[in-house]
């Protein structure tokens, strides 16, 4: 199964035995938008609701940090899915919160794991049939979160680059909160990037109907950014949700010297004595 799949061959593939369809849609709060009543008043047919705002580590510091391995386990049997499982991920959320499931699979060693091109939108925009209410039914799974792909960065691992830059760091985050001309929606979060960032908002790597630029033109938007894409990078966002769509683009060229700073912008925006920078990338 490729890494990303078309909406005639997710309808083709819909009776398959082994393949399993999860809703992967989460909203920004100021969205104002409730993606589980979302999934009950329409989601493609045969589709289980992921729950991706719940699939964290409250435990964890960093803010709406990727689960354990144990709590994605258990996520994962009570949705019926296992190793064998062939999984299709879509949302239909202006951030398109897919990619961050997509990484978290792959990080707990689900590889036949694929993101649905467009989405939702693409879907229904094509008058495919869809579902209403809840999904029921659903055997109980027993999964074992092994192995897997997906490096994550942590706050010192960040701070120590500062000083090695040994990995570019690239910020998904829209350029005016990049530069900090727009301050953060969340008002405890300082303006601002990480220095020496660039910044690659994730949309750009999107054609204007949710789908993904072919390989060509997502090379030329990082390389547009000042990116070296001969180089180890970082990416990086709000909260570790668009930074993970910048690293299914950077997967869909071949590109796998990559890792993600989960904490991103929540997490070092927030620390008064982590070293933050204003204006356009230097």
């Amino acid at each position: 199964m490729e890494p990303l799949v078309s909406t005639a061959w997710l309808a083709a593939q819909l009776d398959a035995s082994d393949l399993v369809v999860l809703d992967a849609s989460a909203h920004l709060p100021d969205a104002q938008r409730d993606a589980a009543a979302e999934f009950a008043a329409a989601h493609i047919p045969g589709a289980r609701f992921l729950d991706l705002k719940s699939l964290v580590d409250p435990a964890s510091p960093v803010p709406a940090a990727i689960p354990t391995r144990e709590q994605f386990a258990a996520a994962m049997g009570k949705l019926g899915v296992t190793q064998q499982s062939r999984v299709v991920l879509y949302d239909d959320s202006y951030v398109k919160t897919a990619a961050r499931a997509w990484f978290v699979f792959r990080h707990y060693g689900l590889s036949e794991v694929a993101v649905l091109d467009g989405g939702l939108a693409k879907w229904r925009s094509e008058g495919r049939a869809v579902e209403t209410g809840q999904t029921t039914g659903m055997a109980a799974a027993e999964f074992v979160a092994e192995g897997g792909a997906g490096d994550v960065r942590s706050k010192a691992e960040m701070l120590a680059n500062l000083d090695t830059r040994a990995e570019q760091v690239v910020d998904a985050r829209g350029a005016k909160r990049f530069t900090g001309e727009e301050a953060d929606f969340r008002p405890e979060v300082a303006p601002g990037h990480i220095p020496g960032s660039r910044n690659v908002p994730f949309d750009k790597v999107l054609n204007p109907d949710g789908t993904y630029k072919d390989a060509d033109a997502i090379r030329a938007t990082f390389a547009e950014a000042g990116v070296d894409l001969d180089r180890p990078l970082v990416t990086s966002c709000g909260g570790g949700v668009t930074a993970a769509v910048l690293l299914f683009a950077l997967h869909l060229i071949g590109k796998h010297d990559v890792a993600l700073y989960d904490g991103s912008w929540a997490e070092w925006g927030t620390d008064p004595a982590t070293p933050k920078a204003l204006g356009l990338a230097a």
